[in-house]
């Protein structure tokens, strides 16, 4: 008899699980295919943006030095009058210089010189860490950007609710003496072979899209600021008092340059000493963080106010090299230098996770691995779409039945609560989904209960 229970028990488990699983993919899959088309395209963004603007990025190197930096902010001036933000030196010989400049009417463009002959190869409209106007569209669509605020928060949920649908996912699929488990396509086709394809697809790439969906939160609004103020809080993050020494300006460095390390993005920018004199050279500054051995394809932010800094930073392949430099905007004095291992322990791992995730650590490895776990995303979207479609009935959403034995374990419900407090947003969505699940329930019991009408 005890058997009996806990079989039906169990029953009624795998059915509540599936139908969670269910609910929550259809929910999630447009947003995994949002994030799937898009990341694997942002992957490979610099090799994109070299093909399709190469005429900008790239000259023929010569046998003479390259000019100074003022000298080429001034041909890039020249050719585009404004007002100069931010200077980029070649990355390689082989390499333009850019110029970003503000205009009269306040649009930023990048204009590309040559850094041998101070010829101006052309300009772009600025991108910012996106490098085109083409990868600048998939970036903000990888975000959701374009929805505002409630974009983002959709994808911070739907990152969230990819880690549940991966547990439930292995749960579903694990042996029970039945024909889950499976590592191979064994249908020959029909639905059948759409599910193994589900399945197998899930359980190579499990651990991959646990770690897109884990090293991809920071940047979320909800889940992401509260790691930020936790590690920061903790002395895991920034290390405590970042400008303890020199007065700070109100704009954050993420907001003051196209691209700083993350868990430093909300930290104030500093300001220089004095607000007198002339401002140091931008050769004598240049001179100043080569010599501390910055790697190449650094940028340089000049100050846009009399109190402003200048501001040296590089997000390289190999993060170990990553480095934000701050310098006085009149004395040239290094008002702080912090690399990567400056950084509290939950910073150098969310910076490591984050360039992973954007496929720098390990070059075209990198890129190559997260493209096909991008490409084994959009297989389960299709997948699971197809088996539902297949599956529905006639003008019904076709979800699996509802159990109507709803014992379900306290460890699966602590579980629950737990991903929910975790994940927020999830959370908030869960207690959606279960609230019109009681409804649901409480409908169907009252339709079989004899006499109620």
């Amino acid at each position: 008899m005890q058997e009996q229970t806990n079989r039906a028990a169990a029953s009624a488990l795998y059915r509540a699980i599936w139908r969670w699983h269910f609910i929550a993919g259809l929910l999630v899959l447009p947003f995994m295919l949002i994030l799937a088309i898009t990341g694997g395209i942002y992957l490979f963004k610099d090799e994109a943006n070299d093909a399709l603007h190469r005429q900008l990025r790239f000259v023929q190197p010569v046998q003479a030095p390259m000019l100074a930096p003022s000298q080429i902010v001034s041909a890039a001036i020249d050719s585009h009058p404004g007002t100069p933000m931010t200077y980029l030196p070649p990355a390689a010989p082989d390499r333009s210089a850019a110029v970003k400049i503000k205009g009269a009417d306040g649009i930023k463009d990048t204009i590309h010189v040559n850094p041998y002959d101070g010829q101006v190869l052309g300009s772009i409209w600025d991108a910012g860490a996106a490098g085109s106007p083409t990868m600048y569209v998939v970036r903000k669509l990888h975000s959701l950007e374009y929805v505002g605020w409630l974009g983002n928060r959709m994808i911070e949920a739907a990152a969230g609710w990819m880690v549940l649908l991966v547990a439930s996912g292995i749960y579903l699929w694990w042996p029970r003496g039945r024909r889950q488990g499976t590592f191979r396509i064994k249908a020959a086709r029909g639905r059948p072979w759409w599910r193994d394809l589900h399945a197998v697809t899930g359980i190579y790439t499990a651990f991959f899209i646990v770690f897109l969906a884990m090293t991809g939160l920071p940047w979320s609004s909800v889940w992401g600021g509260k790691f930020y103020d936790i590690a920061y809080s903790m002395g895991l993050g920034m290390p405590d008092g970042y400008w303890s020494k020199y007065p700070s300006s109100t704009q954050p460095v993420g907001e003051a340059l196209d691209r700083s390390p993350w868990i430093m993005e909300h930290q104030p920018m500093p300001q220089s000493l004095t607000d007198a004199g002339a401002p140091a050279a931008l050769d004598a500054v240049v001179t100043t963080v080569e010599s501390r051995g910055i790697v190449p394809g650094y940028a340089l932010t000049i100050p846009a106010a009399p109190e402003g800094v200048f501001t040296v930073s590089v997000y390289p392949d190999d993060i170990s090299d990553e480095r934000v430099i701050h310098l006085d905007q009149y004395s040239g004095e290094v008002l702080y230098d912090a690399g990567l291992q400056d950084l509290g322990t939950l910073g150098r791992w969310a910076e490591w996770g984050i360039s992973v995730h954007m496929g720098q650590e390990w070059g075209l490895a990198n890129q190559i691995v997260l493209a096909l776990a991008c490409l084994a995303m959009v297989l389960l979207s299709v997948s699971g779409a197809v088996m539902w479609w297949k599956r529905r009935p006639q003008g019904a959403i076709g979800a699996p039945q509802m159990p109507l034995d709803w014992r379900i374990p306290r460890g699966l419900l602590l579980i629950a609560v737990t991903a929910g407090v975790f994940f927020p947003l999830v959370g908030l969505t869960m207690l959606v989904i279960v609230a019109i699940e009681v409804i649901l329930y409480l409908t169907a019991r009252r339709r079989l209960t004899p006499g109620r009408a």
